[in-house]
């Protein structure tokens, strides 16, 4: 079943981000349930001047990195566009950046990304959202894909990503159309961070799939 189409007319959405701007320290994420992460978010056609863009990209790079997170899109402030933010500069375990094939990603915006799985091979690991407050679940994903998309400054661009990145880019293009993680999760994995933390925070997922029974 498809997303719905966005509600908000372009004006709206401009609207929206310039309050957004004018009060950046009371932005939220919002969480599931909120009409904005289940529906279609619109291609970025210029509703936004440069300047604009901008600063509300600066303003998501902000929040991502508050939250903390590796990654936000636009509708998680509640924008319905299709434009995210991604970086992931955490310093991890050494053991678990091998398993879970994690390196570095510098930070990058992405205007109308598009991705395609390069490949049959799929990774399954825990993953968690910030507008999914409080759980986490295995997913499978592409271990690589392809990801084309537009710069800020209008330039085309498409890159392989693999592993953990490649994650990163699924995750944030998922949630454009309308897609949590929570849809495409092994049910029986899901758990809140306490649990998880407590029984599951290996670097792999065997424990998790005997304890838990996936």
């Amino acid at each position: 079943m498809s997303a719905p189409a966005p509600t908000l007319s372009d004006a709206e959405i401009r609207d929206l981000v310039l309050a957004l701007l004018d009060s950046p320290d009371d932005v939220a994420i919002v969480q599931a349930g909120h009409p904005v992460l289940r529906q279609q978010a619109k291609d970025f056609t210029g509703q936004l001047s440069a300047a604009e863009l901008s600063a509300f990209l600066d303003l998501m790079r902000a929040v991502m990195h508050a939250a903390p997170g590796v990654g936000l899109a636009a509708p998680q402030l509640g924008v319905p566009l299709r434009l995210a933010v991604l970086e992931d500069q955490w310093p991890i375990p050494e053991e678990i950046a091998s398993e879970r094939d994690r390196e570095p990603l510098p930070y990058f915006a992405v205007v109308n990304p598009v991705y395609h799985g390069v490949g049959e091979e799929l990774a399954p690991f825990y993953e968690g959202c910030l507008s999914v407050h409080g759980l986490q679940g295995v997913v499978a994903r592409h271990q690589r894909v392809r990801l084309d998309w537009t710069t800020p400054d209008s330039e085309a661009r498409s890159e392989e990503f693999a592993g953990w990145q490649a994650r990163i880019v699924q995750h944030e293009t998922d949630h454009l159309a309308g897609t949590l993680y929570v849809d495409k999760a092994v049910t029986r994995s899901l758990t809140f961070n306490p649990e998880y933390a407590e029984y599951w925070a290996a670097p792999g997922i065997d424990a998790a799939r005997k304890g838990l029974g996936f």
